[in-house]
């Protein structure tokens, strides 16, 4: 028995002592549900660890008044395998990341600049959790909950997002419901709105039937 934990417990050394540091992300290579696969050792460089697109600021010239900039495992192929990753939020006065889920990740937000409301609703009873975020205040958003940032103040305001994943997925419930070919009728059957809106709002974000 003794002989047993022995190599046991020698196994789980030389697998730990052996394993990998990190894989980069072969992004070319197709996506799997553990990530992609690892870019060969000799082809990794300090690059792959480096983004500088946070940097930038997004163009908010748009329908919501705001913009994402994604540091997603596509842009950052070092994230690739290790559960994280961020994005830059542009919000202009009057702006809106409008009510969406991230399927695959939580998220927290932290304001750089600027005054943002933010909220989620909780999947219990609906609950609303809402604050008005200033800078250097931060804000979590559990995972699969509807959530939402605005921007209601005179200035600009920006953010910096991390996500416990780094393909957290998006679906933004407009889109979902006004920017595809689900027929008036049925949408206004599950939403409970009228034809007439159903098709204003198809039309501003490109929807059909």
């Amino acid at each position: 028995m003794k002989m047993f934990y022995f190599l046991f417990l020698s196994s789980l050394l030389f697998s730990y002592c052996s394993a990998a540091d990190f894989c980069v992300g072969d992004i070319k290579s197709a996506l799997t549900p553990s990530g992609y696969p690892c870019k060969p050792a000799a082809k990794v460089t300090v690059d792959d660890f480096v983004f500088s697109g946070l940097g930038v600021a997004g163009n908010t010239t748009n329908i919501i008044s705001a913009a994402v900039t994604p540091g997603f495992v596509e842009q950052f192929p070092g994230l690739n395998g290790l559960g994280i990753s961020l994005a830059r939020l542009d919000i202009a006065s009057g702006g809106v990341i409008p009510m969406h889920t991230h399927p695959g990740a939580n998220e927290v937000l932290v304001v750089l600049s600027g005054t943002i409301c933010a909220g989620f609703v909780s999947s219990s009873a609906n609950k609303v959790y809402l604050k008005t975020l200033t800078k250097g205040q931060s804000m979590i958003f559990p995972q699969g909950l509807l959530h939402f940032q605005l921007n209601a103040a005179k200035s600009s305001a920006v953010a910096l997002v991390s996500f416990s994943d780094p393909e957290p997925g998006l679906q933004i419930t407009d889109f979902a419901f006004f920017a595809n070919d689900l027929p008036t009728d049925l949408v206004a059957k599950t939403t409970f709105l009228d034809a007439k809106t159903i098709k204003t709002l198809k039309s501003v974000l490109g929807g059909t039937n």
